[in-house]
């Protein structure tokens, strides 16, 4: 069975050393597992027994397109009125316990690799009715609207139930599980999963116009990042600007699979 890295919070020990992996830079920033403390969460508007880290929001020098939070919703908790910007799409991704999404009148139970896309202007709302905290991955970004494109619908899904797509050449050591199609242009973010086998890598230093956020779920790597070598594992977070060079060398005993958003199939903004 995946099993998916998701935060517990807590505080470091008195005893612990201050020397880390977080980096912050104008290409990329690394934020490690080890950061994600009680200290550094964010409660929001209308949500009841629930906390957020915030790993990434639209910034001068930092992310451009999108916010990403780790939400944590305790027995009981969520939300009638998750979302106040009726500009912000969503995909939620579960990673830990059980939520309920009431969307557009319809419930839907997901459990650990459940995943919802949620368009714009959505009517929803989010319970926890288990017996333990649930945890989950809350992607957003303002919907680029384009004239002569119908919005995409909304959906829910789990990871079990799409078959990953091989990368070409790989032998399948390299897969991304897409959870939307990549010529559906109505969809203006992709937010999908990769999978390397061991030893598998990115063999050039990607460098593109897609603005990136990654989670890494499960495993560890070397990731290049801009001119730098950076070692990675299962509850690090990496946001990398348009155009950094990015590569990855998966060095661990396991597989190593992360979270990936994107920004997708606009024009540039002039």
């Amino acid at each position: 069975m995946t099993q998916y890295y998701a935060p517990k919070g807590g505080l470091p020990p008195q005893t612990q050393l201050l020397t880390d992996r977080a980096m912050f830079t104008e290409a990329y920033a690394v934020i490690p597992r080890g950061t994600m403390s009680d200290i550094v969460t964010s409660q929001i508007p209308f949500w009841t027994d629930a906390r957020f880290w915030v790993l990434a929001r639209p910034l001068s020098g930092f992310a451009e397109t999108f916010s990403h939070y780790i939400a944590e919703v305790r027995p009981g908790g969520g939300s009638t009125r998750p979302e106040t910007d009726p500009d912000a799409q969503a995909v939620l991704f579960v990673v830990e316990g059980e939520i309920v999404l009431t969307l557009e009148g319809t419930r839907h139970a997901l459990a650990p690799g459940g995943y919802a896309y949620i368009p714009a202007s959505s009517e929803w709302s989010l319970g926890n009715e288990s017996s333990a905290p649930a945890r989950f991955h809350w992607v957003r970004k303002a919907y680029e609207a384009v004239d002569g494109l119908e919005m995409p619908e909304a959906f829910v899904t789990n990871e079990t139930e799409i078959a990953p797509t091989e990368m070409p050449g790989t032998d399948g050591k390299w897969a991304t599980t897409r959870f939307v199609e990549p010529d559906d242009l109505r969809h203006d973010m992709h937010v999908n999963i990769v999978t390397f086998e061991p030893g598998a890598v990115i063999p050039f230093a990607e460098t593109h116009v897609m603005e990136h956020g990654l989670y890494v779920l499960e495993g560890k790597a070397v990731y290049r990042l801009n001119q730098d070598w950076v070692e990675v594992e299962a509850g690090d977070y990496m946001w990398l600007r348009a155009f950094c060079p990015q590569a990855c060398y998966a060095g661990g005993p396991g597989k190593f699979r992360y979270l990936l958003y994107k920004d997708v199939n606009r024009h540039m903004p002039l």
